[in-house]
């Protein structure tokens, strides 16, 4: 399989479930919202626009399965899956604030190898493949050269149903808003990670994350020249669902913010 001969394929399969992402939120009705749990929201947008990417992506890889979001299909490829979220940032796009994207990754085995996210409202597409630079909307990006989170804006998102760990986070939260130039909250992972791999953002952390949160993101931070790892600074983040993306030039010291604020207070 060519990557380089696929990836625009699943650009346009994105973009297909953007532009009807795009017009529901025209006509939306917020009584229509379903609740999967705790202030975990859902819409028939999210079904619907799921639905049209896998049907697309079956004609791209017939053998690969799917991880999705809304468990529209649960194949399981032997070799190949995608991982979907038809509509990252549900809650923004609910209550009209624009910042929320689609994302979709291929895994080959246990290896992301592609990965896109197309902003909706920006119509920003971001995307990338192993073994190739990673690009919005065909001009190639890459994560800022920042040395210092003294000189960083950092991004990070909130829980909204697990509260086990809010203290500790929070003062991880505080130490940080100390020391850079600003913290950012926009509700959207994988906006988070794409913004990190353009370069407006710094690093991106957040624990309590799915696969279809962040496994395009992944791939686009990393062809991007950025790093990722999970809060012990280990490679594994899609299975211990926390997440630390950076420009490479501060996961040390945003390791170091971690473990002495978040991780040492808690307990897992």
């Amino acid at each position: 399989m060519q990557l380089n001969q696929i990836i625009g394929q699943v650009i346009d399969v994105s973009k297909e479930a953007g532009q009807f992402i795009r017009q529901e939120r025209k006509t939306f009705d917020a009584d229509k919202i379903e609740y999967k749990g705790l202030n975990d929201l859902v819409s028939y947008v999210d079904k619907t626009a799921e639905q049209k990417i896998v049907s697309g992506l079956e004609l791209i890889l017939p053998e690969a399965g799917f991880i999705t979001e809304e468990k529209t299909s649960t194949k399981i490829g032997e070799r190949y899956n995608w991982i979907i979220d038809p509509l990252d940032g549900t809650t923004n796009f609910i209550h009209g604030l624009p910042a929320y994207s689609v994302s979709i990754a291929l895994q080959d085995k246990d290896e992301l190898v592609l990965g896109v996210v197309y902003e909706v409202n920006q119509d920003e597409c971001f995307y990338a493949h192993k073994d190739a630079p990673a690009y919005l909307n065909s001009a190639e990006i890459k994560v800022s050269n920042k040395p210092a989170i003294a000189d960083s804006l950092i991004a990070t998102g909130f829980p909204y149903y697990d509260f086990s760990y809010q203290e500790a986070y929070i003062k991880l939260f505080t130490e940080l808003m100390r020391n850079c130039h600003g913290l950012r909250r926009i509700g959207s992972a994988a906006v988070d990670l794409a913004y990190t791999a353009a370069g407006r953002f710094e690093a991106f952390y957040e624990y309590n994350l799915n696969p279809w949160d962040i496994a395009a993101g992944i791939v686009i931070v990393q062809q991007a020249g950025g790093e990722v790892v999970n809060f012990k600074g280990g490679p594994e983040v899609l299975k211990s669902r926390e997440l630390l993306a950076t420009n490479g030039k501060i996961t040390g010291e945003m390791l170091e913010y971690i473990e002495k604020y978040f991780t040492a207070n808690v307990k897992r």
